[in-house]
């Protein structure tokens, strides 16, 4: 998860128009952050948050119990300032970053694997393999780096011009998909650095995602452009449809079959799209702090429970919230 979006929500105030299913309440709303959150990530099915506050450090949750898992802390870090995270496909790792240092974290045992200190250049967004094996970040000087845990090789790529935002790869650790400042995403192989599919835009692009099964990506700019990409041919499924003239995406999540795509942004909401056509299917908003002025949040992350019915939002709020997401008729 990308700390542009904590950076991003002290500049958005929130907006809300009052019209069908935006209106709709959450079906469960449980607290894990009393003043807030600096960040927080989703699992891919929905069963576990992680959660960075001033109040609780670094805190798991487990969502199907709604009951505290592990606390942990960057010691070494004032005020456990962490502003990205992310948890493994598979629910083995977790990883935790503040701008020079990144840890691993066994979710199994609860023990810490490990702490990294970054030296040239400060973390912008980092993502994590299954079982921990590969560790990926993207830094302000443009560069991403990408590690092999168990071996220790390294590799960086050189690709991007300026910082970066956004990071993601796939769970096997072999593949990145990165976007940058320079308007650009490029899809690479992380054993090569070899470019597979770049991706233009006519701005900055801000958040990228990968379908973990490898057949999608999307990628989006901080103007207009919100794009669904075919990984095999390189070629653009869909262009979100929406009327405003600038939408940030501050999350996104392809559901298992790859046929929706879940998105939230810095304004309160939450919007589900189907993925072939980039039509907007239905749309909700997450519940601002009630002493935030203006009312508003960041949505941090976003998950398919495995009913498919059901969605999860965790936000700035310190909230994590469930959806339903209406049945076709």
């Amino acid at each position: 998860m990308t700390i542009y979006r904590t950076i991003f929500s002290l500049l958005v105030a929130a907006s809300l128009t009052a019209c069908g299913s935006q209106s709709e309440l959450p079906s469960n709303a449980t607290e894990h952050a009393i003043q807030g959150a600096y960040d927080a990530s989703l699992s891919d099915d929905g069963t576990l948050g992680l959660v960075s506050s001033v109040s609780h450090g670094l805190a798991l949750w487990d969502l199907n119990k709604n009951g505290l898992k592990y606390q942990w802390s960057h010691q070494q870090v004032e005020d456990n300032l962490v502003l990205s995270t992310e948890i493994s496909f598979d629910n083995s790792t977790a990883v935790s970053a503040d701008k020079e240092n990144f840890a691993l974290w066994d979710i199994n045992s609860g023990e810490n694997i490990g702490f990294w200190k970054i030296k040239d250049s400060s973390i912008r967004d980092i993502a994590v393999s299954n079982q921990g094996r590969h560790v990926l970040y993207g830094k302000s000087n443009g560069i991403v780096v990408h590690i092999d845990m168990q071996t220790g090789r390294r590799i960086e790529f050189l690709g991007h011009q300026e910082k970066i935002n956004a990071v993601d790869m796939s769970p096997n650790g072999y593949y990145a998909l990165t976007g940058s400042n320079d308007y650009a995403a490029f899809l690479w192989d992380t054993r090569t650095a070899q470019v597979i599919h770049r991706f233009n835009h006519p701005s900055r692009v801000t958040q990228v995602t990968l379908d973990p099964k490898g057949r999608y990506a999307f990628t989006a700019d901080s103007q207009k452009q919100a794009r669904i990409w075919d990984l095999q041919t390189g070629q653009m499924i869909s262009n979100l449809q929406y009327s405003s003239r600038q939408q940030i995406f501050s999350a996104a999540r392809f559901n298992a079959e790859g046929s929706l795509l879940l998105t939230g942004s810095p304004t309160r909401k939450l919007a589900l799209w189907d993925a072939k056509t980039g039509q907007q299917l239905q749309t909700w908003h997450v519940t601002p702090r009630k002493e935030s002025r203006p009312q508003s949040a960041v949505v941090y992350d976003v998950a398919f429970k495995a009913d498919g019915q059901t969605i999860i939002s965790e936000s700035s709020s310190g909230l994590a919230e469930t959806w339903q997401i209406e049945k076709k008729k």
